[in-house]
């Protein structure tokens, strides 16, 4: 966000639990399920954290959202997936939006978004919901483009694993002002400001065997 951007209110909700309540500046903190969807949406990976066999393993994957629901999905074999269903877990979103230089090193920071969502997944077992979450996952990175696939096979769909996580249980911190510095420091003879982050695509590279040569509508 642009540094003149007015500084978001924190939420008025309050921690749905004690685990996810923000300790750190809590002033940047948020409960709500809007504010929650938009970072979930905002991003198309995650971290999420979990205990195999008493290690702890922390793994980055895609994911989707559907209604109060994060979804992820992968291999029926994994070992992330068999024991996100078996216990407890934490999953983390981020989305870096600027780098804040202030005039000195302490003050530098960055403006962000991020989630923090606790709880335990539970796996999509009908095989008419699981094919309707992957329509799901696929037409939120191009709509339209699942109706032009090649239709999934039941041998794949059954080697797929789907899981959801409920949002119940999350919170969202969020930093998206400018410049704070020390008011001494204010007549230092340095640039300072806020230098905006944006993910954005780049030219498409076209498979050479691909029978369509042109980049579909609403790609990228």
């Amino acid at each position: 966000m642009p540094a003149s951007a007015p500084r978001t209110p924190s939420s008025p909700a309050t921690a749905p639990s004690a685990r996810s309540r923000v300790r750190r500046l809590p002033d940047r903190a948020h409960y709500d399920a809007e504010t929650v969807a938009a970072v979930v949406d905002a991003a198309h990976l995650c971290t999420i954290a979990f205990d195999w066999n008493g290690s702890v393993h922390a793994l980055p994957t895609a994911h989707w959202r559907e209604g109060g629901h994060l979804y992820i999905h992968g291999a029926r074999a994994s070992r992330m997936l068999q024991a996100l269903t078996a216990g407890e877990c934490c999953v983390t979103v981020a989305c870096l939006d600027g780098l804040v230089f202030a005039r000195s090193a302490f003050h530098h920071s960055m403006n962000y978004r991020s989630a923090v969502i606790y709880g335990r997944f539970a796996q999509v077992d009908d095989p008419a919901a699981k094919e309707a979450s992957l329509r799901a996952f696929i037409e939120r990175l191009a709509p339209g483009r699942w109706a032009q696939l090649r239709p999934i096979s039941a041998k794949e769909l059954n080697a797929t694993t789907v899981l959801r996580l409920a949002l119940d249980e999350a919170s969202v911190k969020i930093r998206n002002w400018g410049v704070k510095d020390d008011a001494e420091d204010m007549d230092w003879p340095v640039w300072a400001g806020v230098l905006p982050l944006a993910l954005t695509p780049g030219a498409a590279q076209t498979d050479p065997d691909s029978v369509v040569r042109e980049l579909p509508a609403g790609f990228g």
